[in-house]
């Protein structure tokens, strides 16, 4: 599918799309987005000539006559759309593309009609709208995504919001929805720390000031939730996009009352904004057929065999249940008293909460296509082999990797899973070794009270991103309010370079923000000298240091439990490796759950 619309061609191919949502009985609109300065290419443009601050290129300013060629342009793209039998159009006037370029001061800082007063900065938009319905007739739906929440300095007043939507709709507008902040805000808006619905509230501002409909978005991804928004007034109707590649039936099973087999979406961007922004097809951590349905394909088996499956993390999870929707019999083995695996320790990292959701769905599943379980089992070679299994997938996951240092058996000493599984008792000034996910997870994890908190409330995550809930700034944005962290914690690392290097794309600097917020110091350059009653003695770029710290915690990386593979390889049998039993470099659930589904797509 192309990425633009421009020509009778293009349109035709989109037809594909249209004629199979209409065979369904449904409607589809398209989205018209210009990127403006966020383009990717050096011929970008923009209202002024103001760079991005997440962008390498600087853009052109455009003229009045590009203006209103422009202008046309989104015109001919609605009808080219409504030509593909689309029903409608959404105009993206928000999220700091062009249109949110022309309304802002942030990035309009012309002196002609487009420009200077607030009535000159929207006319941009307004144009677009009115045209596009002039062209495309009464019928035709069109949606304009209002940026409500710019959450950037020098952005819209919550009087020019509402001044906008009520201009928007005169132009001729069927529905608004909800924009939240610009790519280059520096406050998470869609991520798994962002408490569920916790912009819905801006949308519920706005309802009493309009009389057609209102969309409300961002971190909605449970039917409950959804109900919640419309029930409590915050909007007409719910605008949802993750949680569809999580699970693409979550119609479906709401309308059948399946609520507890939809596979949530648990907002990690791993595998959708990330691959987007790495110029890769998106996908989805939790669902790896997302984008891939023509290449994953689980079929029935005309085969059925005896599969065992140790390890009941998710990788082990996700195997058995498709293995056993495909025919198979499936008996899964895990070591302790729950599944979850390292999910188990994900889910309570503040911020991490969604995590459980993951786990929940796959208990469902197994339980569905009836997946033997066996808990509490360590399960040998020996036993495996008694089990006539026709095949043997090990999915056994990782444990910690030991480092060598000085006093590394000192009592202060610990590593990842005491802290997260065992519960260990942490002091108050605490080190970590290893500045990968997990030491970023373990410092979040230590900064709260006990090592742990309820699911943030939306008002104590608005005040710590600085989110002016009343909305008397521009912008609406104030300053943060950070409460004094309960630890000193140290983060460090070896290797030069900025911490959170291997986190997400698109998530790794909200971590990282967190952390710095809180005062956690982190140290590169590092080498470890010895662990005794002092302390913790390193030395940072030839400076010798004395951290005098209570606890040093590990988590410099896992190793893959390679025994019962070894063993079972000796026997003669040739066992199946997934997660982190095939490669524990870091802890890597996208890369664990797209082997385990491929495997069982194919066994």
């Amino acid at each position: 599918m192309a990425a633009k619309l421009t020509t009778k061609e293009e349109s035709d191919k989109h037809k594909i799309i249209t004629s199979a949502v209409h065979a369904e009985g449904g409607k589809i609109c398209m989205q018209i987005l210009h990127t403006g300065r966020y383009g990717y290419h050096a011929k970008i443009v923009a209202p002024s000539a103001i760079q991005a601050p997440i962008n390498f290129f600087k853009p052109k300013e455009l003229s009045h006559d590009e203006i209103l060629k422009t202008i046309s342009d989104y015109v001919q793209c609605a009808l080219l759309a409504k030509e593909a039998g689309y029903d409608g159009v959404e105009i993206m006037g928000s999220e700091g593309y062009l249109i949110n370029q022309f309304i802002a001061k942030r990035t309009n800082q012309r002196n002609d009609e487009w420009g200077g007063v607030y009535e000159n900065r929207i006319k941009f938009p307004i144009q677009i709208v009115e045209q596009t319905r002039k062209a495309v007739g009464k019928e035709c739906i069109i949606i304009y995504r209002l940026s409500m929440l710019d959450l950037v300095e020098d952005g819209s007043t919550w009087s020019e919001v509402v001044q906008l939507a009520k201009a928007i709709e005169a132009a001729g507008a069927t529905l608004i929805n909800t924009g939240i902040g610009w790519h280059e805000a520096r406050i998470p808006t869609i991520a798994t720390k962002v408490p569920r619905k916790a912009f819905a509230w801006v949308t519920k501002k706005l309802k009493s000031e309009v009389s057609i409909p209102l969309i409300a978005v961002n971190r909605i991804n449970t039917p409950k939730i959804a109900e919640e928004v419309i029930s409590e007034g915050c909007a007409d109707m719910i605008s949802m996009a993750r949680p569809f590649l999580a699970d693409p039936d979550f119609v479906l099973k709401s309308m059948e009352d399946r609520a507890d087999e939809i596979n949530t979406c648990i907002a990690c961007n791993q595998a959708c904004l990330d691959h987007t922004f790495q110029m890769k097809i998106s996908s989805c951590l939790v669902n790896p057929r997302a984008c891939h349905e023509t290449e994953l394909i689980y079929t029935t088996t005309l085969s059925p065999k005896n599969i065992a499956v140790v390890g009941g993390g998710p990788a082990g999870m996700a195997f058995a249940h498709i293995a056993a929707m495909r025919g198979h019999n499936v008996t899964l083995y895990e070591a302790s008293h729950e599944l979850g695996g390292q999910f188990n320790m994900a889910k309570i990292i503040p911020g991490k909460e969604e995590y459980a959701e993951t786990i929940r769905y796959y208990k469902t599943m197994l339980s569905k296509y009836k997946v033997k379980l066996i808990l509490n089992k360590k399960v040998t070679s020996e036993e495996l082999e008694k089990g006539s299994y026709d095949e043997i997938v090990l999915a056994s996951g990782v444990v910690p990797r030991k480092v060598n240092i000085p006093g590394i058996e000192h009592k202060k000493v610990l590593n990842y899973l005491d802290v997260l599984q065992y519960k260990v008792q942490v002091g108050k000034t605490v080190a970590i070794v290893g500045a990968g996910g997990i030491g970023f997870d373990v410092a979040e994890y230590l900064l709260h009270t006990n090592g742990h908190r309820e699911t943030q409330q939306i008002n104590d995550f608005l005040v710590e991103w600085g989110v002016d809930h009343e909305y008397h700034s521009a912008g609406a944005i104030t300053k943060p309010q950070i409460k004094s962290p309960i630890r000193e914690i140290f983060i460090l690392k070896r290797s030069t370079g900025k911490h959170g290097a291997t986190l997400g794309k698109t998530t790794g600097w909200i971590h990282k923000a967190s952390l710095t917020n809180h005062g956690v110091k982190m140290l590169a350059d590092v080498q470890y000298i010895k662990i005794d009653d002092e302390g913790f003695h390193i030395e940072v770029k030839g400076e010798k240091i004395l951290l005098p710290v209570d606890n040093v915690i590990i988590c410099a990386g896992q190793e893959s439990s390679r025994t019962l593979y070894d063993s079972l390889k000796t026997s003669g049998r040739n066992p199946h490796l997934i997660g982190g039993a095939f490669e524990a470099a870091e802890l890597d659930a996208k890369s664990a759950i797209y082997q385990a589904c491929h495997l069982a797509a194919g066994i």
